[in-house]
């Protein structure tokens, strides 16, 4: 009997790729297969011209439970320059996902714990069922989510992140967007109409402009304080986008009262 691959992706006629984890009956749960065929596919997709936006979906009742029980038990057996290598892989994939061009939309139907969360994370938006609960549970097996914890801490801040990373309670959708970790929280059976929404509003943009909006927050943020460097190069940003075919465009069809050509109905 053939096996069902660990995941799928779908790419539609806007050019909107949607990755769906399928390993339901581990909760979607990561192994080192997975984490290798999803950051290779992410690496397809960023480099995929047709596509524009990249939603992370999953099957089943959980959106993702984190480390696979039977990965970990092979990494018990793990020396300290395997469990490097293996650490690396995984931060290869946050990494990956992170720093795509396109934007991503994480569509978190169910549970997510530990990396699960990193996932959630790394996306640029985040769209919660009610259904869904949050868990940074590493701790409780004598682990840390130190892979992750960039990616967390930027998302729900250095206190708040300290608390869940230490407790590993569990919170509700509601209290991730109190966090910041998720955008929005919907009812489960409205969540692929918000969808729809989040993903219609981003393909009203223009490609290059919704790249260089994550270039331009990933480099604020990286800068302590706004100084005059800061609006230097914050104006270079923007002199530099408006001088393009596409900011052109923009800005032509705004004034003219249409559709940009990247609009498709």
């Amino acid at each position: 009997m053939a096996t069902t691959a660990p995941l799928i992706t779908e790419i539609s006629g806007r050019g909107v790729a949607t990755i769906t984890l399928r390993r339901p009956d581990v909760h979607n749960a990561f192994d080192d297969e997975l984490i290798e065929r999803l950051r290779r596919e992410l690496q397809g997709l960023e480099n995929d011209p047709v596509v524009r936006v990249v939603v992370l979906a999953a099957e089943g009742k959980s959106f993702s439970a984190g480390a696979d029980l039977n990965w970990m038990k092979r990494m018990a057996g793990y020396d300290r320059a395997e469990n490097l290598e293996d650490a690396k892989n995984l931060g290869k994939l946050m990494a990956t996902l992170y720093r795509m061009r396109q934007p991503t939309v994480a569509l978190v139907q169910g549970p997510a714990y530990g990396g699960g969360v990193g996932l959630v994370a790394c996306c640029d938006i985040a769209i919660a069922s009610d259904a869904a609960h949050f868990c940074l549970s590493e701790v409780r097996l004598g682990l840390i989510p130190a892979v992750i914890g960039p990616y967390v801490i930027h998302a729900i801040g250095e206190r708040q992140a300290t608390r869940y990373m230490l407790t590993a309670e569990k919170f509700s959708a509601e209290r991730a967007l109190e966090l910041g970790l998720v955008h929005e929280v919907v009812p489960a059976d409205k969540l692929i109409e918000k969808r729809y929404e989040i993903v219609d509003a981003l393909l009203k943009g223009g490609p290059r402009a919704l790249s260089e909006v994550k270039n331009l927050v990933s480099y604020v943020t990286r800068s302590a304080t706004q100084d005059e460097k800061v609006v230097r190069d914050t104006a270079g940003h923007i002199a530099r986008v408006r001088a393009t075919d596409e900011g052109q465009e923009g800005v032509a069809a705004f004034l003219e009262k249409r559709k940009a050509k990247w609009v498709k109905d």
